[in-house]
């Protein structure tokens, strides 16, 4: 996607100016009706003194008070604002952290009134912006009385001499093809992939719920425990539950926390599996925000979740698919994407330890979403560089869940991969 040719600073602020006073949506208003603030948010070299009241911009200034208590500040190069208000952003450009992450903008001040009210202040300023409407034969719907394949059933599951109670679904038959989620999500994430006839005829699709996530319970004596994931313990859940469901070396697809562990699993116990797939997968990434916001009793902890992860949703994926994702992630339990994050950021730095992958014996495909800025797809081509064989696609119009956020787009590329494992398996 080329840049985009830019607004004036001057063109920009009136933009601002007009979107910011204009009546909100009601859902927009609802959202933010508990926040009463006043802050500061500069565009290129001109500043604007912002004050909120319920949900609704009373005043929006070029004129900043000589004494102003603004709890906040944020600043925005004249190309991040041009660019995050294009019809449909560039990757990169899309998002308030997507900018600050890469420095073109920046937040100082009272951060708690900006995580409380993540997503009402990431929609607030992104009033000024003309979306694309979303086509409508993007998004399918299902004809009344209609039954989806996927049974639902429990296993019980010995890990790491821990029993636990772990929820799966699975529809089709074949080759196995078991699936890892989000951290902080569950295996809904995976349902239109066990919708679709094209996967099932030739696969078994399994997706289960970690324990403390969607419908499997915390290990007995939870209460005492805090839920952070380590690396050997994640290696433990996906060996144990394919022992448990007496799977002949399946496929493993992992997505995000996901996609790290399968590389995990193709250096340390390959020869399990007929084939490996990372989805948003990398060696490292950059953290880009406190995960300690996500487990405070002054931060609702499913709305700051849902609202930090939706910037890594494609600006181009469909708002009903967008909003389930999201969905998920206002439902998850008290600290376990957090724990989650331990995994991803503490206790899985693999730069270096990727030696001795046997790409020949079991393939590893790695597919990126261009959208995606937490694993970025330079991410992803950086640690493939260091596993000969590696097969890597950078998707278009994707990003971090691209399973569940465009199912469609999705296929397009998955389906490839999965008809290449099932001549190499002589199915």
């Amino acid at each position: 996607m080329h840049p985009p040719e830019l607004e004036t600073e001057a063109a920009l602020c009136e933009r601002f100016e007009t979107a910011l006073l204009a009546s909100p949506p009601e859902s927009m208003r609802r959202r933010g009706q508990w926040l009463d603030t006043e802050c500061l948010v500069q565009i290129g070299n001109t500043p604007f003194h912002v004050l909120i009241a319920k949900g609704r911009v009373v005043h929006c200034s070029r004129h900043i008070p000589l004494v102003c208590n603004s709890a906040f500040v944020l600043k925005g190069s004249v190309q991040a604002w041009s660019e995050l208000w294009q019809p449909v952003p560039r990757p990169g450009w899309h998002d308030l952290f997507a900018l600050i992450k890469q420095g073109e903008m920046s937040l100082q001040g009272n951060t708690q009134v900006v995580m409380a009210h993540l997503q009402f202040l990431k929609d607030l300023f992104d009033l000024p912006a003309h979306r694309a409407p979303v086509k409508p034969e993007e998004v399918t719907v299902q004809p009344e009385g209609e039954i989806e394949p996927m049974v639902g059933r429990y296993v019980h599951v010995d890990i790491e001499g821990e029993p636990c109670r772990v929820y799966f679904e699975e529809a089709g038959q074949g080759i196995p093809l078991l699936c890892l989620h989000t951290a902080g999500a569950d295996s809904r994430q995976f349902r239109h992939l066990m919708c679709d006839a094209a996967v099932t005829q030739h696969f078994r699709v399994i997706a289960f719920d970690m324990p403390w996530h969607g419908k499997s319970y915390p290990p007995i004596g939870f209460e005492h425990q805090e839920p952070d994931l380590t690396t050997q313990r994640y290696v433990a859940i996906v060996r144990s539950v394919a022992r448990a469901l007496k799977l002949d070396t399946p496929v493993v697809m992992g997505c995000s926390i996901g996609g790290r562990i399968v590389l995990q699993l193709a250096h340390a116990h390959g020869a399990e599996f007929r084939a490996l797939i990372g989805l948003e997968s990398s060696d490292h990434q950059t953290p880009w925000y406190d995960t300690r916001w996500l487990n405070r009793p002054d931060v609702h902890g499913g709305e700051v979740c849902a609202a930090l992860v939706s910037g890594l949703v494609a600006a181009t994926s469909p708002a009903r698919y967008r909003h389930e994702t999201l969905w998920q992630y206002k439902q998850g339990g008290p600290g376990v994407f957090k724990g989650d994050l331990y995994f991803y950021r503490v206790d899985s730095d693999l730069r270096g330890q990727l030696g001795g992958i046997d790409t020949t014996r079991t393939p590893l495909y790695l597919l990126t979403g261009e959208y995606d800025f937490s694993c970025t797809p330079q991410d992803t081509l950086r640690t493939a560089e260091s596993i000969p064989g590696a097969q890597v696609t950078i998707m278009k119009d994707l990003g971090h869940f691209p399973m569940s956020e465009n199912p469609l787009q999705f296929r397009e590329y998955l389906l490839p991969v999965l008809e290449n494992i099932r001549n190499q398996s002589g199915y």
